[in-house]
């Protein structure tokens, strides 16, 4: 009989899966975290518990907190199994489960007083979020904090009540700030160039909206070190549920599922102190630059890359894009020859030994990591993910056919319909946009190119145009698998 997940049957669900060896009695609190999705808890929260079961740092516990709705219910459900988590790991010959108990609270979504007294506690020391790439208010063709958005406007407006999670920080650091206390650090655990500078100047800049001074504090004052991220974590459906009760006897409301690998970069900039994360993995450097751009370029942009003609050819899993002859292919034309070859070299990496290991992740049959997962919020990745790539090419006189290809395999997906006819379901906060540009570029490609919060100064790059042009035109005249047939026999 399976075993629901609780503090109180650990003891029996530790024939089946790794256990927290350290009692959860003696942690405190020390980090409080904003978006408790997956990714955080297959990543940081692995982490610190592997930490704790060394016997060290048990005072920093994580406290969950969250803003968005969905919080609501992850907080209900991780309430009810004691804020345990499986994680379930697997690669192709191997799969294995541990229950981590790093976190020790989840905040009540929406209570302003409840959360800004937690941030205002002396033994909390960091507060880190994972807010996805789209939750910083980006303007995505400059890539600057857009300080007209509405939410912040609204913030700026009520900072005793924010509803976003930089109000949430900055009104913490306020109260902190009162009351004499050092001021914690904030940490970005999100996929985003200069995570640490992106999250200090959506901070600040909402501060720069209520109080000048309250600004030039928060940039003086408060540390944002930069973080690179990584490891595949799709998300949790029914059949994750199913296959964690049947393989280890756990029932747990909201298991995960990922790789083995995780790797974390991070800078060493914690005024207030940091637990001893180099005990477990996690690496200190005085630049992260190198390793996230690393990240973002190849991975990310590999997973841009595959995402739309796998959706175009109706493949549901990253797997089975990768069993696909010419995704595979595809991916591999783009990474070696216009991706790799602009990302600048990384302290004891090799880049083609790096996208080796992105090959294989990406292979791996057991994580179920859906193709619709990777096509999601385009209008906010491919600025962040391909992009640039493109950019520094066209800047060092180089050409941009496939990841024009890339850009323009986007904008047919957002046509909403694959090459067979099935329809593809809303996949991006800015779908109706996208679908009413995605129709007119039918007849004319530069219709798409319009966006140019997006595109930016490629939009207006002639050699970028007509390679995008010439891509859309080519899979609308001649279907996806035809195009990318062209493309790999150097005939587009």
């Amino acid at each position: 009989m399976p075993l629901e997940l609780s503090a109180d049957d650990l003891p029996e669900i530790a024939a089946t899966a790794s256990v927290p060896k350290y009692s959860r009695g003696s942690l405190t609190p020390g980090i409080v975290h904003f978006g408790v999705g997956n990714f955080h808890r297959a990543h940081q929260a692995v982490y610190l518990d592997d930490l704790f079961n060394l016997g060290l740092d048990h005072d920093w516990g994580l406290v969950g907190a969250g803003v968005r709705d969905g919080d609501v219910e992850m907080r209900r459900k991780l309430a009810g199994q004691d804020y345990l988590t499986t994680v379930v790991e697997q690669e192709a010959e191997r799969t294995s489960a541990r229950v981590t108990g790093a976190m020790i609270d989840f905040l009540p979504v929406g209570d302003v007083a409840a959360v800004s007294e937690a941030l205002a506690d002396p033994k909390v020391r960091i507060v880190s979020l994972t807010v996805t790439e789209g939750g910083y208010y980006i303007d995505p063709a400059s890539q600057r904090f857009d300080a007209a958005h509405p939410d912040i406007v609204a913030d700026s407006a009520h900072p005793e009540a924010p509803k976003t999670v930089f109000g949430l920080i900055l009104l913490g650091l306020q109260l902190r700030r009162e009351r004499g206390l050092q001021p914690f650090t904030v940490m970005s655990c999100d996929n985003i160039p200069g995570n640490g500078h992106v999250t200090q100047n959506a901070v600040a800049g909402l501060a720069e909206l209520i109080d000048p001074a309250l600004a030039a504090w928060v940039r003086e004052a408060v540390a944002f070190p930069n973080g690179m991220v990584d490891r595949i974590t799709p998300a949790t459906g029914q059949r994750q549920r199913d296959a964690l009760s049947a393989e280890f006897g756990i029932v747990d409301a909201w298991p995960v599922f990922c790789e083995e690998f995780k790797q974390w970069v991070l800078e060493d900039n914690f005024p207030a102190g940091r637990p001893a994360l180099e005990k477990v993995g996690v690496q200190f450097v005085p630049d992260v630059g190198p390793f996230e751009h690393m990240k973002i370029r190849i991975l990310n942009g590999g997973h841009a890359t595959i995402a739309y003609p796998a959706g175009l050819l109706d493949i549901h899993f990253v797997h089975e894009a990768m069993e696909h002859p010419l995704v595979r292919a595809f991916l591999e034309k783009v990474e070696r020859e216009e991706i790799i070859p602009v990302v600048p070299p990384v302290p004891d990496t090799d880049l083609g030994e790096y996208y080796a290991l992105i090959e294989r992740r990406f292979s791996n049959p057991k994580i179920g990591d859906t193709i619709q997962r990777l096509c999601l919020d385009g209008s906010n990745r491919q600025p962040k993910f391909i992009l640039p790539s493109a950019a520094d090419r066209l800047a060092a006189g180089q050409g941009v056919t496939g990841l024009a290809l890339v850009s323009a395999l986007w904008a047919r997906y957002c046509y909403g319909e694959s090459d067979s006819g099935k329809v593809i379901p809303p996949n991006d906060p800015s779908w109706d946009r996208l679908t009413a540009l995605a129709k007119a570029a039918k007849a004319e490609p530069k219709a798409w190119l319009t966006m140019g919060d997006i595109f930016g100064p490629l939009a207006g790059d002639l050699v970028y145009v007509a390679a995008f042009s010439k891509a859309l035109g080519s899979l609308w005249a001649r279907g996806t698998a035809a195009t990318l047939e062209a493309y790999l026999a150097g005939r587009l």
